[in-house]
């Protein structure tokens, strides 16, 4: 393993011996990162991370298991919270169109 500068690495956190981190990469507690990879400079891996692939580009900021781009995990959890909504929304949509389609096939 090898660790570049400034780099941090919380409690509990698992590396696999082959795997090369950056300089200034931050690693929360209880991540795991597999061996055979590479972490590009500036990475943020979130607490209870899993990584099992490379991150190559540089500030990169990543959470869950696996782990994925932390900016796309903030959209989905906005999304997740308006899903009761969207779901009513839906249905009504699909009730819309039933209607609309019994209309064309009397036309």
């Amino acid at each position: 393993m090898e660790v570049g500068n400034n780099t941090v690495i919380a409690a509990q956190a698992g590396v696999s011996g082959s795997t090369k981190i950056g300089n200034n990469v931050m690693i929360g507690g209880q991540a795991g990162i597999v061996g055979h990879i590479q972490i590009a400079d500036g990475s943020k891996i979130n607490a209870q991370s899993g990584v099992s692939k490379s991150i190559k580009t540089p500030n990169a900021a990543v959470t869950g298991s696996p782990a994925f781009d932390y900016s796309s995990a903030l959209r989905s959890q906005a999304v997740s919270r308006n899903l009761p909504e969207l779901e009513k929304r839906l249905k009504d949509l699909e009730d819309l169109v039933k209607q609309l389609l019994i209309l064309t096939e009397k036309v």
